[in-house]
């Protein structure tokens, strides 16, 4: 024993190897099935190395008078399950039984077959107002929030979540804000707050750069130019902004995406406006081959004063031209390659010219930071953070006893 312990270089290597072993229970307020974004690339790739379980936000359903549970593997990344709850309707707005159910739920799976796999359980939050249900509660050794919106100015919002928000951030162990300006607030409120933005699958949005790639055929036959937009679409959009450019164009405004929080009766139409609604994610790089000019049209309004595009990467790796609103993250980390628009006008204006005249120096810019920003080299740089608050706090432990 005195042998074992005189060995420095087996205790390192020890520590290296149970800071590294992990499974992560997620709480999230997105579907997994839904648009492919920031949670599931960042869970995609932590999942090579670590279990993960995604909770789904239950959903209220008037066909069942009890809790009905669904848990399945996903097919391509067979380390992920995920799970779908749904309560009775009449009990949607009882915060405290859902707090109760859900965690009941969890515990009864993690109390199974699936808990022999999820030992050293971290909580990681995206929906913050999980936090009163299950803080404290998987006998967890850390818990992270990764804050990629300001969730409380989107419509809908519930009143609770302020306060919940705020519980979550005095007992995260480490956080993760997903751009400049949401950094910048809640770094007030959690020191061990850490700035990624998103990254960009650089190879699979460049093949909207190969000649063999084909268009899809609901714009093959279209008005050129075309200027697209690939996201959600919901009230962070500026509509009348779309309705003044497909005014003001010869070409094709296209909308690919799905819609949530928005009727779509009340969309504006024009025989140039394309509202085509949700794609497959493998197939968004062939729909960007076919547009001439990448937009952003977003709203200035609360939802969208802490937002930091996903997509600006993703447009960068495309090769194409982008005119962005003046969203703040956009301009003060992209100015250099987005070309901004404060105003309708020069928006249609813009989308114009970058049609006709794309500058190369903006796109060659792009290109070399999409490159640069990598979601595995994101990742990597949060595995790192995890491990030193796992070390942090057992080495806390370890003084305690």
């Amino acid at each position: 024993m005195r042998g074992m312990e005189g060995n420095g270089a087996t205790k390192r290597l020890s520590s290296v190897r149970e800071v590294d072993r992990y499974s992560i229970v997620v709480h999230s307020h997105l579907k997994w099935d839904w648009v492919w974004q920031r949670p599931q690339q960042f869970l995609s790739r932590l999942s090579r190395k670590h279990r993960v379980l995604f909770v789904e936000n239950p959903d209220a359903s008037g066909d069942v008078r009890t809790t009905r549970v669904h848990l399945r593997e996903v097919s391509d990344f067979p380390n992920i399950n995920v799970l779908q709850i749904e309560i009775p309707a009449n009990r949607r707005s009882d915060t405290a039984w859902i707090d109760k159910e859900r965690r009941r739920v969890v515990q009864s799976l993690l109390s199974g077959p699936l808990g022999q796999s999820f030992t050293s359980i971290i909580q990681w939050f995206y929906d913050p107002t999980a936090v009163t249900g299950f803080a404290g509660q998987l006998d967890e050794q850390l818990i992270v929030y990764d804050c990629m919106d300001e969730l409380s100015l989107f419509r809908g919002a519930p009143p609770e979540l302020v306060r919940r928000e705020r519980e979550l951030l005095a007992l995260a162990d480490v956080v993760f804000a997903g751009g400049p300006k949401i950094w910048q607030a809640k770094r007030e409120l959690n020191a061990n707050c850490f700035c990624y933005g998103c990254g960009v699958d650089a190879k699979h949005f460049g093949g909207a750069c190969d000649p063999k790639l084909q268009v899809p055929h609901d714009l093959a036959d279209l008005p050129r130019p075309i200027f697209g937009y690939i996201g959600v679409v919901d009230e962070r959009i500026d509509y009348e902004l779309l309705e003044y450019l497909a005014d003001s164009t010869r070409g094709s405004v296209i909308i690919v995406g799905p819609w949530t929080k928005v009727d779509p009766v009340s969309f504006p139409r024009r025989d140039n406006l394309h509202w085509l609604g949700g794609r497959d994610y493998s197939d968004l790089p062939r729909y960007a081959k076919g547009f001439g000019v990448c937009m952003m049209p977003f709203a200035m309004n609360d939802a969208t004063r802490f937002i930091n595009p996903t997509k600006a990467l993703e447009y960068m790796a495309t090769g194409r031209p982008i005119v962005s609103t003046p969203v703040e993250d956009v301009v003060a980390q992209f100015s250099d390659v987005i070309k901004i628009a404060r105003d309708a006008h020069a928006f249609a204006n813009a989308c114009e010219r970058a049609a006709v005249q794309p500058e190369l120096q903006r796109i060659e810019c792009g290109l070399a930071l999409a490159k640069q920003n990598s979601w595995e080299s994101i990742v990597a740089r949060l595995e790192q953070h995890i491990e030193e608050a796992l070390r942090s706090r057992r080495a806390l432990n370890v003084s305690a006893a």
